[in-house]
């Protein structure tokens, strides 16, 4: 209940004026709050995000099969903590497997929207309230970042265009 008490003064009791995108960054399953959230609001697509590792994939396959029987879009898979690079030598370390969340992307048929390492930078940046795409811009994470908001971009507006094209009826 709190949830959606919540979601309602989120949705109807805030002003967000004219936004391009509104991102509601929800918890990992498919329990009540991402139910609310489909139900409530019309929601242009969702993007998945787990790790690599099995036990995080089964979540997504979940989230994945949830949103698509209420016809929400799926934007894309992201793979968080893709992998360690070390600071000192930028050798990679792949600590919860490695390329698990673009297999189930293609076992699925969903785009994969792309890999977002575990970084120092970006913690120092989330605890500084500087995003890393600010702080250091020319950085591969940045980089990945750009390239996975871009694809996300690309994949609503495909679905924009889908949703214009077809016959609109009157009954």
């Amino acid at each position: 209940m709190k949830v959606s008490s919540a979601l309602e003064q989120m949705t109807r009791g805030v002003d967000w004026g004219n936004l391009d995108v509104l991102v509601v960054d929800m918890p990992p399953g498919t329990g009540d709050a991402h139910i609310t959230v489909s139900q409530r609001l019309q929601l242009s697509g969702a993007l998945i995000v787990s790790t690599p590792q099995d036990v995080a994939l089964m979540d997504a396959r979940r989230g994945i099969n949830m949103f698509s029987k209420v016809e929400v879009p799926i934007l894309g898979i992201v793979e968080n903590m893709s992998c360690f690079k070390c600071p000192n030598c930028a050798e990679r370390w792949f600590i919860f497997g490695e390329g698990g969340s673009r297999k189930t992307a293609a076992e699925m048929g969903v785009d994969f929207a792309g890999e977002i390492p575990l970084e120092v930078g970006i913690r120092q940046g989330s605890d500084d309230g500087v995003p890393i795409v600010i702080s250091a811009p020319d950085s591969d994470v940045s980089k990945a970042y750009v390239d996975m908001a871009q694809k996300v971009v690309d994949r609503l507006e495909e679905l924009s265009k889908e949703e214009q094209s077809r016959p609109q009826f009157n009954l």
